[in-house]
């Protein structure tokens, strides 16, 4: 066997989306790869039986097929696709086989799809407006810009496009109706027991501009006036109705940053309550990029979730009044899951460390679980992928701190190896349990790897998520370090003359700051950072908000200066003396490229040892979800560089 290479995510299938049917007998899952040809992704739609068997291709897209959504009756298959279409549409298809049929073709697309509680209709949210010129030779028109929240990473400008809900039949020539309107978003549609509102998530209150918040409505199904549900004291998401109609289950989450958590709402209004108060972690976590996983109601009043717990991922059952628990908890990581019609069989889809992401179907009864599919088989018998040592650091009284190391592949004892420290972005994220190609690519190149959530990131509780409010760069910079080094003692086999760091978007923040205040680092890569929150406050998608929510509320150019500057890394790169990659993507609207261009000019100007790569036509994803001839060029580029200066 072999260690992993970059050229590998071409060989492995991407796993997402579990969907289990109304009865339970089969799994509908999205399966993606990226093609060499195209130089794009490809995903299809694929069904496995309930145990294990008949597993087949389900779709067959040209391009992208996701979403796949049962009907109630099991009757229809209903799923996003890019067949024919610049832009994804919805369609339908039979359970049973058959052609697939579009039913909408909306100028910049459908959304997710849900399905009505007779079978016969779906609500979904869409951009509206009108779509931009395609002619490159005409004149494009000037922008009136009234609103602070203008643009999005990876979307563009947003603010004449905004998404609202809409109802579409299922019989042919059923035109789509939209039913609601206004200068804000609405999304994350739900339909009532009885098939006559929909609940749904918008941030109408008059401050949206300048906060997180936002509030569940609720709109009848054939349009007119929205009602407000909940109180516009946080951020709501993934509302879920319970089976009589009277209250709704959603993901609230009361300031940023801390844990979402479940929470109760009368779907009349008010009446709001938390399931557990005493359950503080990262709630909804798990799922997709962006999305939140929905409350899926259980017999006798209970809802499943998923929840983190330092670096780990697992499914969680609620009920007001009672303790939440865990279920089949583990060391691994849960990033989606669906329940079938008796509320007791869930299809999840989990990853570990050494495994790329699988489905599995799981007994909440008995917490019996077992794997429907082993697509990456074959892949894994020819590639021998890296497990991680965790250990538990105490960094500070009260504090602990998980930390994770991989060992470089053909490690032979008395050899010394170089050791990467990677920092993940957010702050509130985790590292941990689940399969990571960067890792896993790192290791094959002979490099230790460590990895650990220091106090800011999500899997512990909400006064750890804070902690470095105010002081970034303070407890989370002595947590990091402290971490390595715990991790350090337990690696004889680590050159520690030979110690590189690295990280993107907080990861990249952290990064700079650490070889602003240390030299021990002997080479750094520092991808998508933040580095100067002077110019984050304005050019940043989410800097108006994010530079208050971290840096302290008054931490503003106008009110309090020397906060903005005392936790900026550029602040500190004249201390820099440790060679360093500066990488980023040009069209990234959540760290601009601004914020690289300014380390590379101070570093350039004190005649530094210093390198800057730019990816074009990329976003703040380009290593997630960028064109994979440039994920691999990314990778050529860090190992190249990690491979000359350590």
């Amino acid at each position: 066997m072999r260690p992993m290479t970059p050229d590998d995510i071409y060989s492995i299938t991407w796993i997402a989306e579990s969907e289990i049917s109304p009865d339970g007998s089969a799994v509908a899952f999205v399966a993606t790869r990226m093609d060499r040809e195209s130089d794009a992704y490809t995903s299809s739609i694929w069904m496995v039986g309930a145990d294990g068997t008949d597993l087949r291709q389900f779709t067959a897209g040209a391009k992208r097929d996701s979403s796949p959504r049962f009907s109630p009756d099991g009757r229809w298959l209903a799923f996003l696709s890019e067949r024919g279409e610049e832009k994804p549409q919805l369609y339908v298809m039979p359970t049973n086989g058959g052609e697939a049929r579009p039913i909408t073709k909306l100028p910049l697309g459908a959304g997710v799809p849900t399905w009505s509680p007779d079978s016969t209709r779906i609500a979904f949210s869409a951009r509206t407006g009108e779509p931009p010129d395609p002619d490159p030779r005409k004149t494009k028109p000037f922008r009136r810009i009234t609103r602070l929240k203008y643009r999005l990473n990876a979307e563009g400008f947003t603010y004449d496009h905004r998404r609202h809900l809409f109802v579409v039949a299922i019989e042919p020539g059923a035109e789509p109706l939209q039913i609601t309107d206004g200068d804000w978003d609405d999304t994350q549609p739900a339909w009532s027991p009885d098939g006559r509102e929909i609940a749904f998530v918008s941030a109408r209150h008059d401050e949206r501009d300048y906060d997180d918040t936002s509030d569940i409505w609720a709109v009848s199904a054939e349009g007119g006036e929205s009602r407000l549900v909940t109180g516009t004291d946080g951020g709501c998401g993934a509302p879920s109705w319970s089976p009589d109609g009277a209250e709704i289950a959603h993901i609230f989450t009361p300031q940023w940053p801390s844990n979402p958590r479940l929470r109760l709402a009368s779907s009349a209004g008010g009446g709001l309550r938390p399931f557990d108060p005493e359950f503080d972690r990262a709630t909804g976590a798990g799922a997709l990029p962006g999305a939140v996983a929905q409350p899926a109601w259980l017999p006798g009043g209970r809802v499943l979730s998923l929840a983190q717990d330092r670096g780990a991922v697992a499914p969680i059952i609620a009920g007001c009044g009672e303790a939440t628990r865990w279920v089949n908890a583990g060391r691994r990581t849960a990033a989606w899951y669906s329940v079938a019609a008796d509320g007791r069989t869930v299809a999840l889809v989990a990853s570990e460390v050494t495994r790329p992401a699988e489905v599995f179907l799981l007994d909440l009864e008995t917490g019996k679980e077992r794997r429907l599919t082993n697509i990456n088989a074959q892949w894994l018998q020819e590639v021998e992928t890296a497990t991680a040592e965790r250990i538990v650091v105490s960094t500070a009284a009260g504090v602990e701190v998980d930390c994770w190391f991989m060992k470089p592949a053909g490690t032979v004892e008395g050899q010394k190896h170089p050791v990467l420290l990677n920092v993940h972005g957010g702050p509130f994220a985790q590292y941990g349990e689940s399969f990571f190609d960067e890792f896993q690519v790192y290791s094959g190149a002979g490099y230790g790897v460590v990895f650990c959530n220091p106090r800011g990131s999500s899997g512990q509780d909400t006064a750890f998520a804070q902690a470095p409010v105010g002081d970034v760069g303070g407890p989370d910079y002595h947590d990091v370090m402290a971490a390595f080094d715990a991790a350090l003692a337990r690696m004889p086999w680590a050159d520690q003359s030979r110690l590189g760091i690295m990280g993107g978007s907080y990861g990249g923040f952290m990064t700079t700051w650490a070889i602003g205040h240390t030299d021990r680092f002997k080479a750094a890569c520092s991808e998508r950072a933040v580095n100067d929150w002077y110019s984050m406050q304005g050019a940043s998608d989410i800097g108006s908000h994010f530079n208050r929510n971290y840096l302290g509320q008054t931490a503003t150019i106008q009110e309090d200066l020397e906060a903005v500057l005392r936790q900026s890394p550029l602040t500190y790169a004249k201390n820099i003396e440790t060679p360093v990659l500066i990488l980023h993507s040009e069209d990234d609207l959540r760290c601009p490229i601004s914020q690289a261009e300014q380390l590379w000019v101070v570093l350039r100007q004190r005649r530094k040892d210093a390198e800057f790569v730019r990816f074009p036509d990329e976003n703040h994803e380009m290593s997630r979800s960028g064109r994979p001839s440039h994920r691999i060029d990314r990778f050529g580029v860090i190992l190249d560089y990690f491979a000359r200066k350590l």
